[in-house]
């Protein structure tokens, strides 16, 4: 039996929002774990909380109580003066709206996150022409967003968001502006990235198809998550 620790630790987190006299609890006591190498979806109705745990969990928003350890570090130990370069070393992101840089080319949008650690052009271009050949974008290097379909500008997002080889890739309904055979052939790709190079994925989905391509899918309701469905409870 595996018994490394967990890619992800999560342990009774909250997140509360002031709200004038009031307060709002977008997360109640959220606790997981996510293990290496695993695609996890996470679902529930609008305003359930899904967007807030990821961006929590990521460190892309502050937590009000609880803990959050990735890859066996506690991420309320790093200066806030590290996050960000903690963020950039081992984690992707991927959007709804892709986040492209319209007058960029491809390469030089998968590139730019490297560039912005301080690594030299050259091999940032070696690696960002890699990423894109890994998502099937070969002959769309030098394009613009604007001469890419949907489903090509959400693969330069994918692309730059592995370029690194982080240990996770954060999705936040990164099918949502697509239609269904996009749909499908996205998330073919990312079945493919996570078998063959072993990618960590959390997808937030409103998507019930999306999910099916997961390990487990979390379905969450004001605040909590209420269920942890495994690929093999499936019907």
């Amino acid at each position: 039996m595996d018994r490394s620790p967990p890619l992800i630790k999560v342990n009774n987190l909250w997140k509360i929002y002031p709200h004038g006299e009031n307060r709002v609890e977008a997360l109640k006591g959220v606790s997981f774990e996510v293990t290496k190498g695993e695609i996890i979806s996470v679902m529930g109705p609008s305003g359930c909380g899904k967007t807030t745990l990821l961006n929590c969990v990521s460190g892309l928003d502050t937590v009000s109580l609880g803990s959050v350890v990735i890859n066996g570090v506690d991420q309320a130990n790093i200066p806030a003066n590290k996050r960000d370069a903690f963020r950039a070393e081992h984690m992707g992101f991927v959007f709804q709206t892709f986040n492209l840089i319209p007058v960029l080319t491809a390469v030089e949008n998968v590139e730019l996150p490297l560039l912005a650690t301080g690594m030299k052009p050259k091999f940032a271009r070696e690696l960002a022409l890699e990423a894109l050949v890994r998502v099937g974008l070969r002959d769309r290097t030098h394009h613009r967003p604007s001469q890419l379909s949907g489903g090509q500008q959400q693969r330069v997002a994918i692309a730059r968001a592995i370029v690194n080889r982080p240990l996770i890739v954060w999705a936040d309904e990164p099918t949502g502006a697509l239609d269904r055979k996009t749909t499908i052939m996205m998330m073919d790709l990312i079945t493919h990235l996570n078998r063959t190079e072993g990618f960590t994925f959390v997808i937030v989905t409103h998507n019930p198809e999306v999910s099916e391509y997961s390990h487990r899918t979390f379905y969450m309701d004001s605040g909590r998550i209420i269920y942890d469905r495994s690929a093999g409870d499936r019907r």
